[in-house]
């Protein structure tokens, strides 16, 4: 494989670790392989550091097909906890509110995922790359600053419940979306629409295009796997 002039690479991120970071890993280890000082790469797609799965980075002249790459559908599951709120919406903040869940059955969950099938308007976190006044929205969220963050239109083509736990108040959902959808965003929407709060304990994006999550090398194979294609 010519790294230099342009490859794509699909890696499934480990939890806890940023996009820019497996990146980075990459693009370190190719460019030593490579004999250059440092490799063009970039990647499709940001993860969150607490999200795992599917990440396509893209070298060389291939880093001109990032936009394209970013535009294909994707595919989530992601675990939700009911009766709680975190001012992320996932595990990277502490609790900030609890609510009444007991209330929340299968059914209600089935019949609330519907409302969020198809073209809805989402407003992302504030804790998000989003730009706000040519900032990101979690810098002044980081520096204790108000962000009003207004809904944009994104499209969910399936949502469905793989399974609902009602001692630990858990849920797991399947999501297949476009660009831009946030599920942190959509674990905060099911749980108003279940009278409720909700915040993810888990996320994993399964595919990423025709490209799923088996297609990927993990890190720990990375060395290996770069010994076998420079």
């Amino acid at each position: 494989m010519n790294f230099v002039e342009g490859e794509i690479i699909h890696i499934n991120k480990p939890y806890g670790m940023s996009s820019f970071g497996a990146l980075a890993f990459v693009r370190t280890r190719i460019s030593k392989a490579c004999g250059v000082r440092r490799v063009k790469t970039g990647h499709a797609g940001t993860l969150d550091p607490l999200a795992t799965g599917v990440l396509t980075l893209c070298t060389g002249k291939c880093t001109k097909l990032i936009p394209t790459l970013q535009y294909h559908s994707k595919e989530y599951t992601a675990t939700l906890q009911f009766g709680a709120t975190t001012a992320s919406y996932d595990k990277e903040h502490t609790v900030n509110h609890t609510y009444p869940c007991r209330h929340i059955t299968k059914e209600r969950i089935l019949q609330a995922l519907e409302q969020f099938k198809g073209d809805i308007m989402q407003v992302p976190p504030t804790y998000s790359a989003v730009h706000v006044g040519g900032k990101r929205a979690y810098e002044l969220r980081r520096k204790d600053k108000d962000v009003k963050l207004e809904a944009k239109p994104v499209r969910v083509d399936d949502i469905e419940l793989l399974w609902f736990d009602p001692e630990k108040m858990q849920a797991q959902i399947r999501v297949e979306c476009g660009k831009g959808t946030y599920i942190r965003s959509l674990a905060r929407d099911i749980g108003r629409a279940l009278d409720s709060g909700a915040f993810l304990t888990q996320l994993c994006r399964t595919r990423l295009g025709e490209v799923r999550i088996e297609d990927c090398v993990t890190l720990d194979d990375f060395p290996a796997w770069l010994e076998n294609n420079a």
